[in-house]
């Protein structure tokens, strides 16, 4: 059965994934701290093999502890899921808190309860801090797009077919509309709509023709 909307395994497989994840997880990360470990504690001249021993006998260990609680952690996430029917935060946050109680039964009620609640803190925090960080790389996916007509800067001021320019061609407060027909579109508003022809300076009479019939 899938859990929806998620990109985990599907549960009963959710628990091997996350078991052999952790094993390798610890076991790495095991490996590097009891190297380190062993090479400071070892005699000079031994340092080395002392890493290397220290690493064969103590990075299986963690490592397993490490798969313990990942399988744990599946098997009650698992749980939830079943019983509730939804994927959310808070089957991981459950699971975390009873993983943590359970690992510390054997050391009394009030140990296991210290352990379930620092889970189930902890479990909280890294879930809060995953849904921030989805939050953040999802809000410049969702931005809209500004396009821009790649012809519209290049052109001047008072072009037909543009919103912008039909703004600036009605105001005729410039000296560039009182030269390239500024006068004109005032003089066809004073006449009512009536179409008016002015007749520019160097608008010439016809010349006449000195014909002989």
């Amino acid at each position: 059965m899938g859990t929806p909307e998620t990109s985990r395994e599907p549960c009963p497989d959710r628990i091997l994934d996350d078991m052999g994840g952790a094993f390798g997880m610890g076991a790495v990360g095991g490996s590097a701290f009891h190297f380190l470990k062993g090479v400071y504690n070892s005699p000079t001249g031994a340092r080395f093999i002392g890493g290397t021993q220290a690493v064969r006998m103590n990075a299986p260990r963690v490592g397993g502890s490490f798969a313990v609680w990942g399988g744990l952690f599946s098997a009650f996430d698992c749980t939830m899921v079943y019983a509730r029917q939804k994927e959310d935060p808070w089957n991981s946050i459950f699971a975390g808190a009873a993983t943590g109680g359970f690992l510390s039964m054997r050391q009394g009620l009030a140990a296991s309860g210290r352990s379930a609640l620092f889970g189930g803190v902890l479990l909280a925090l890294i879930e809060g801090a995953g849904i921030m960080m989805n939050k953040f790389l999802a809000d410049p996916q969702n931005m809209p797009m500004m396009i821009e007509d790649p012809g519209a800067p290049g052109l001047p001021m008072g072009l037909p077919g543009q919103p912008g320019n039909e703004v600036g061609s009605s105001s005729d407060s410039g000296w560039f509309g009182g030269w390239f027909g500024g006068s004109k579109k005032k003089e066809e508003a004073k006449s009512g709509g009536a179409k008016t022809e002015i007749l520019e300076s160097f608008d010439a009479p016809p010349v006449p023709a000195f014909e002989f019939k």
